[in-house]
C-alpha cells in the first residue's frame, strides 16, 4: 500500500483522514461510498481501513480504484461493544486507524462504529494531549445562527469540576476551529440560571469557570455567561454548554427525541388531508431546509476532543452523505488547528494556575 501522504489524489494537500470502513450498521458499503464522495466532491485526502478484499470490491463498484489507499485490518468492533473493546479487539479497524495517526501518517479518524468502543480504543491508543485530564465527547446542536457545542455528551459519566473547566476550553477550541467563533460564549448546564443553583459539582464548576473568565491570560480566557437550563440548549444564546458526561448524554438524548417527535408530528400534519398536502408542496424547500437543519448527521457527528489526533464518531446508522460530512468535519478541525488551539489553552491555563498558587518566594524569584 502506498502511504497515505502519497496515496491520495495527486496535487491535493491537507490532512489525511483515516476512515473506519468496517464501522456502522451499513458498513462497509456506506462507509466506502461516503469516503469516495469526500474525495471526489471535496478533494479530501482519505485512507480506508478495513478488510482489503471487501473494500477493494466496493471501490471497484464506485469506479474509484486507486482513488485512495486501503490499509488492511482483519478485525472490527461490533456495534454492541463498549469500553472493553479496546482490549478485546487490538487489531480492529479503529485500532489500526489510530496507529496510522500515532505514526504521523494520518491526522484524524472517522468511524460510525460503537461510540463506547471508538471512545475507549482511541483514548487508549492515541492518549490525551499533555495536561488534559480526560477527553470529552462534543456534539453540535442545531441552533441559529450557528450550532451550539454541548460537551461532555457521554465520555465521562463521573467528572470533577476541574475536568469540566477543561471541557469548556475544549469546546471553545472546537467552536473556533470548526465554526470560526472568535470569542465563544460558555455556559454551565444545571437546574437553574441563577448563580449558586445545582448540586455540589455544578456549583464548584461554576465558581472555577467564573475564575477562569476573570483571571486567565487572554489566550485561554473563557467568556463565561453563567448557568443555563435544559430549555436553553436550543436557544443559541451561547456557543458552548458544558456539563458532566452523565447529564450531557441524558440532555442530548432528550433533545434528539424531542426533535424526532416534532418532525414526525410535522410530517403527519402536512399529510393529514388533501389541502394540507397541497400546502406542503408550496413549502417543500422550507421543509427540506428544516429537516436538514434538525438532522444530526448534518453536522458530521460527535467529536472526541483532547486526544493526540481528531476523532469524529458518526451515527451508527450513517449512510454515505453522513460519512462524507464526518470526513469534512474531521478535515476542518484538523486544518483549523484544533490540536494547537487546545495545546495553547491548556498550557496557558496551567501557567495561570501555577502563578496563582506560588509562594511569595517563588514570585520574587520569577521576577
Amino acid at each position: 500500500m502506498s502511504t497515505p501522504q502519497t496515496g491520495a489524489r495527486a496535487g491535493v494537500s491537507g490532512p489525511v483522514i483515516a476512515v473506519d470502513a468496517m464501522g456502522g450498521d451499513h458498513a462497509p458499503q456506506e462507509a466506502v461510498r461516503g469516503a469516495v464522495r469526500a474525495v471526489r466532491e471535496h478533494g479530501l485526502r482519505v485512507v480506508l481501513v478495513g478488510r482489503r478484499a471487501e473494500v477493494a470490491a466496493l471501490l471497484a463498484e464506485e469506479d474509484a480504484v486507486g482513488a485512495m489507499p486501503v490499509l488492511h485490518a482483519e478485525d472490527a468492533l461490533a456495534m454492541h461493544e463498549g469500553a472493553l473493546a479496546s482490549w478485546r479487539r487490538p487489531r480492529s479497524s479503529v485500532a489500526v486507524a489510530c496507529k496510522l495517526i500515532r505514526q504521523g501518517e494520518a491526522s484524524a479518524l472517522v468511524s460510525a462504529g460503537s461510540t463506547g468502543g471508538v471512545v475507549a480504543t482511541s483514548t487508549v491508543r492515541l492518549r490525551t494531549q499533555p495536561g488534559i485530564l480526560r477527553p470529552a465527547l462534543a456534539v453540535a446542536l442545531p441552533t441559529r445562527p450557528r450550532p451550539t457545542i454541548l460537551l461532555d455528551a457521554g465520555a465521562n459519566a463521573d467528572a470533577k469540576p476541574e475536568m469540566i473547566v477543561q471541557f469548556a476550553h475544549l469546546g471553545a477550541a472546537y467552536a473556533r476551529s470548526a465554526f470560526g467563533v472568535e470569542h465563544p460564549r460558555v455556559a454551565m448546564l444545571t437546574i437553574g440560571s441563577e448563580p449558586g443553583k445545582g448540586n455540589r459539582l455544578a456549583r464548584k464548576t461554576a465558581e472555577l469557570l467564573a475564575a477562569a473568565a476573570d483571571q486567565a491570560p487572554q489566550v485561554s480566557r473563557l467568556d463565561f455567561r453563567g448557568n443555563v437550563e435544559g430549555h436553553d440548549l436550543l436557544s443559541g444564546e451561547v456557543d458552548v454548554v458544558v456539563t458532566d458526561g452523565f447529564t450531557g448524554n441524558v440532555a442530548l438524548k432528550s433533545v434528539e427525541g424531542a426533535v424526532r417527535f416534532t418532525m414526525e408530528a410535522v410530517v403527519e400534519a402536512m399529510t393529514s388531508s388533501t389541502l394540507a398536502k397541497a400546502g406542503s408542496l408550496l413549502q417543500r424547500r422550507r421543509l427540506r431546509e428544516l429537516r436538514e437543519r434538525l438532522d444530526s448527521d448534518t453536522y458530521g457527528g460527535a467529536v472526541l476532543l483532547g486526544l493526540n489526533g481528531s476523532v469524529v464518531i458518526a451515527h451508527g446508522a450513517s449512510r454515505a452523505p453522513a460519512i462524507e460530512r464526518a470526513c469534512r468535519l474531521a478535515h476542518d478541525l484538523t486544518a483549523g488547528g484544533i490540536g494547537e488551539e487546545v495545546r495553547s489553552r491548556v498550557q496557558a491555563t496551567a501557567r495561570s494556575t501555577w502563578l496563582s498558587r506560588r509562594s511569595p518566594g517563588e514570585e520574587q524569584q520569577a521576577r
